[in-house]
């Protein structure tokens, strides 16, 4: 039996997040047992000095959420996450660049994270609501190229998020060769079952605790 718990990377992007809520994710974390908190990088060091006692991964972003930043700063951005103890980085493609057929771009993009990052963890955020089923398929080869990990969805802040077409095609291109991701939308458990049935290794989601409890999600709720 899958221990979908183990599948959720359990978080909070939002920009008025405050350090009581981050404390309350990280518990929450460590309580349902979750893979990780994707956090964004100002609350790393917090995280880190709140979960000694925990194997709850830390997960946070790069270039969020645009992926409009140079390739050089997502680097540095990736490196200094790092140092300051994530485990485990989300980059976001270069999406203009993937628009436009810019493949070259978006590969430099790509690696310039991956070698940073120096064996930790990366996974690639798509951005798949504003990409062609094509453009999927190429962005997801790119990552694989690229030497990434895991090929995400979603940012959770653009005109949508994970589908099962999505997650589904993207796991058809990358095979064995990297992981997919499924973020965005996910609120109940219902929604991370199909995602993982499509392909998807791990589920981004705020709804975590809604989620392995089993209860619908508020609809108004937002992002991931």
């Amino acid at each position: 039996m899958v221990d979908m718990a183990k599948m959720i990377d359990h978080t909070k992007l939002k920009a008025d997040a405050t350090q009581e809520e981050i404390l309350t994710l990280i518990n929450e974390a460590k309580e349902y047992g979750f893979w990780s908190v994707c956090i964004n990088p100002v609350w790393i060091p917090y995280a880190k000095s709140q979960m000694s006692d925990s194997d709850v991964k830390i997960c946070t972003v790069i270039g969020f959420p645009l992926g409009a930043n140079s390739s050089k700063l997502k680097a540095l951005e990736a490196k200094q996450a790092i140092e300051d103890g994530a485990d485990e980085v989300d980059m976001v493609m270069n999406i203009g660049a993937m628009k436009a057929g810019q493949y070259d771009v978006v590969l430099a993009d790509i690696k310039s994270v991956v070698t940073a990052a120096q064996g930790t963890l990366v996974k690639v955020i798509i951005e798949t609501a504003l990409l062609t089923k094509e453009e999927i398929i190429k962005a997801s080869e790119l990552v694989v190229e690229g030497g990434a990990d895991f090929v995400k969805t979603s940012t959770g802040f653009s005109t949508g998020g994970a589908t099962i077409e999505d997650v589904t095609i993207m796991k058809q291109t990358v095979g064995d060769r990297a992981l997919v991701k499924a973020s965005g939308g996910v609120r109940t458990k219902e929604d991370a079952e199909a995602m993982i049935a499509a392909g998807a290794s791990r589920i981004g989601a705020s709804d975590g605790v809604k989620i392995i409890k089993g209860i619908s999600a508020d609809s108004v709720t937002s992002g991931y």
